[in-house]
């Protein structure tokens, strides 16, 4: 190891170092590091408590620096740890690479010329899943990640599985993280993107072994549930917390209003009565009582119906804090008419509280879910007749004469 790596002063220019989690992979980790230290001598082994010959294979490697414990504690645990070291070290990026002899040290100047055209970004090395040898579990698992990353953070991936990574550890500080296994590749993605850093992806060779020789550590029943749990959290999140605190962001930018005028008002690849049902389902589920669960249930129907997304949402949000106590008051009043006997007569500034409603929740209910439907209707015919005189429907002008 005598040699100078071919990439040695860009990767100490750009301060990259490849970081390689192992966990009993003596089979293949001597060829992996011959491999990557042929391109670099910036190389990371986190030794995540292997319990073969791990540690006699590293002691040929005078150059890599060694993170190292006792015992097994899981990806998760390795990689966060080898974060934390690479950025001790006064590294701004990590690489990431498998220790089982699956990536190819060859892509390695792909994802270092990431670092350049996408500096503030998580690049993901995208394997061509329908390769050869290549488990049919993998595949599937691929495209259901890929789904619930889609629809936490709103972009599309190829591959979200893949542990080929390139990391801005130096965007990264300061962030916590919960997961310790393999589930944590996911939850850095998804908590990455909420925060504004970059999620980009690139081409990488993959080798998988036949099945007799393939060594995985990936216990599929328990590591599927974590993965299921995960998601299930990080869905409630993005639609409790998250989308709503990116919609006040995007209404407080001034080009905004602008982009919904132009992208989503003017918009000639939709009629006026689909701009207006959309903006009406959106009031409607934004009054209707499924707290908690309204900007969810206004993706998913905007998606089954084909509808305008971002009217639906915008709509939704009519149930914003400020608006929150008249639409309560509301609600009461209009519940008054289903109730024969036994309503309230609520005071608008002293009695809208949760107390209120749970004394009251008959009333509240009847009245919250006729509020929604005639609010849904009425804006949607109100907003269908403010575009037929302002705005010529697209859909009636392409028909044949």
């Amino acid at each position: 190891m005598t040699e100078q790596p071919i990439y040695s002063d860009q990767f100490s220019a750009r301060k990259v170092a490849v970081l390689i989690p192992t966990y009993n992979n003596a089979g293949t980790l001597k060829h992996v590091l011959e491999d990557v230290m042929r391109y670099t001598h910036h190389v990371i082994v986190v030794n995540d408590g292997s319990t073969d010959n791990t540690a006699a294979i590293l002691d040929e490697f005078p150059h890599i620096q060694r993170v190292e414990y006792v015992p097994n504690k899981g990806k998760g645990i390795a990689l966060r740890r080898g974060f934390k070291y690479a950025v001790q070290q006064s590294y701004d990026y990590v690489i990431t690479m498998d220790a089982d002899g699956q990536h190819f040290a060859s892509d390695l100047p792909v994802m270092l010329e990431k670092v350049i055209t996408h500096p503030k970004s998580i690049v993901i090395g995208a394997r061509n899943l329908q390769q050869e040898n290549m488990p049919g579990k993998n595949t599937f698992a691929n495209k259901f990640s890929n789904f619930w990353f889609y629809v936490e953070t709103g972009l599309k991936m190829p591959d979200t599985q893949s542990g080929y990574r390139l990391y801005p550890v130096y965007a990264m500080k300061g962030m916590h993280f919960w997961c310790t296994k393999y589930e944590f590749e996911i939850e850095v993605m998804v908590r990455s993107a909420w925060k504004g850093i970059g999620i980009d992806s690139a081409p990488v060779k993959v080798y998988y072994p036949p099945a007799d020789e393939r060594v995985s550590h990936f216990r599929p029943l328990r590591d599927f549930s974590r993965i299921s749990v995960l998601n299930t959290v990080l869905v409630l999140i993005t639609f409790l917390y998250i989308k709503p605190r990116d919609f006040i962001r995007y209404l407080f930018k001034k080009e905004s209003w602008k982009s919904i005028w132009n992208d989503h008002i003017l918009n000639r690849n939709e009629s006026n009565a689909k701009k207006a049902t959309a903006i009406g389902l959106g009031i409607f589920l934004g009054i209707v009582p499924i707290w908690g669960f309204q900007l969810l249930s206004a993706y998913l129907l905007a998606a089954r119906f084909k509808l305008n997304k971002a009217l639906v949402l915008i709509a939704c949000n009519i149930s914003v804090p400020p608006m929150i106590p008249f639409i309560i008051f509301a609600s009461f009043v209009t519940g008054k008419l289903w109730m024969k006997n036994g309503s309230m007569t609520i005071n608008f500034s002293k009695q809208l509280n949760m107390e209120t409603v749970k004394m009251n929740l008959e009333q509240y209910l009847y009245g919250s879910i006729t509020l929604s439907i005639v609010a849904g209707l009425l804006v949607g015919l109100i907003v269908y007749a403010l575009l037929s005189i302002f705005r010529n429907d697209p859909v009636k002008q392409d028909q044949p004469i």
